[in-house]
């Protein structure tokens, strides 16, 4: 644990593995902890039963196995010209361990997809407690089939544990802290923070300190919440997820809820503070419960240029 708390701040650890226990006991030290819909075992339960009841409970599962591509363009004007057309692979959500025929659709919609990089904006855990080996074990199924190098952070379902399965597998965890893509001379710098939502151990600072104000920067973040803050700091693009589009929504896409305090305009899709462009993605997976309704699945295909013309 001691290189971890040098990644991340001995602090933002500390409150991770504690509240980690929190979370193994239901113990929780906050009522608005306690209220985090993930957190009311009852919740899913209770779904399940007004699907079923309404006949809808099979529809949702089929609709939580059809999952689309999506592609969105992104013009930033520090973008080095080297770079220009970069694809980034975003996935977001991903709930592996809920079952084998969903691992399954996953897989093969992103089997192939050619981009130059994939980044993964975390819950990688269907559930909030117990053991992270079943999604460590979906992940040695997945990590292999996405374009190489892949960067990810944790989302509020994961464990800490993940970090050293996901880095056994290749890919490269920011733990508030930074990476760096390398093309033609010219750098693109990636930085990850760790979940802002419930454990609220995200460092934009640290996960920033060092760029020089020129540079050109995308953040990871499993969740929209800290948006203003990532802008404050200087980053061109922030990825993220955590509020699943709503999964169960109205037509049009109107979700019922979004777990997420952050305004509905960043709940969902592409968005702008200030000078930073931002995503958010619907997530390729379910929580709670596997089913969907109005808010299709989706993997996103990221395409980078310079600022328009």
């Amino acid at each position: 644990m001691t290189a971890l708390a040098a990644r991340m701040g001995e602090e933002a650890l500390k409150q991770r593995l504690a509240m980690e226990k929190e979370q193994d006991s239901h113990h929780y030290r906050h009522v608005e902890d306690f209220l985090h819909p993930e957190h009311l075992p009852s919740a899913g339960r209770m779904i399940h039963r007004v699907l079923t009841a309404v006949g809808l409970r099979a529809r949702g599962r089929r609709n939580a196995r059809r999952i689309r591509v999506g592609h969105n363009r992104v013009h930033l004007g520090r973008l080095p010209e080297a770079f220009e057309g970069c694809t980034l692979l975003h996935l977001s959500d991903l709930h592996l361990d809920v079952g084998r025929p969903y691992v399954d659709a996953l897989v093969d919609t992103v089997r192939g997809l050619a981009c130059d990089a994939c980044v993964l904006t975390g819950d990688y855990r269907f559930g909030i407690q117990g053991s992270c080996a079943p999604a460590i074990a979906a992940l040695e199924r997945l990590v292999p089939v996405l374009p190489q190098p892949v960067f990810a952070v944790l989302g509020n379902h994961d464990g800490i544990a993940l970090v050293e399965g996901l880095e056994h597998l290749g890919v490269r965890v920011l733990m508030n802290e930074r990476t760096t893509l390398q093309r033609g001379g010219a750098q693109l710098h990636i930085a990850g923070i760790d979940d802002a939502h419930y454990f609220r151990t995200h460092d934009i600072a640290r996960a920033r300190d060092g760029l020089p104000p020129e540079a050109c920067a995308i953040l990871l973040s499993h969740t929209p919440e800290p948006y203003r803050v990532a802008a404050a700091h200087g980053f061109d693009l922030m990825l993220s997820g955590h509020t699943h589009g709503g999964q169960i929504c109205l037509p049009g896409g109107i979700p019922l809820l979004t777990d997420c305090p952050a305004p509905r305009g960043v709940a969902r899709g592409a968005w702008r503070c200030g000078h930073m462009q931002g995503f958010t993605s619907v997530g390729c997976g379910c929580s709670i419960i596997d089913a969907r309704f109005h808010c299709p699945p989706e993997v996103t295909v990221h395409v980078l240029h310079g600022a328009m013309t």
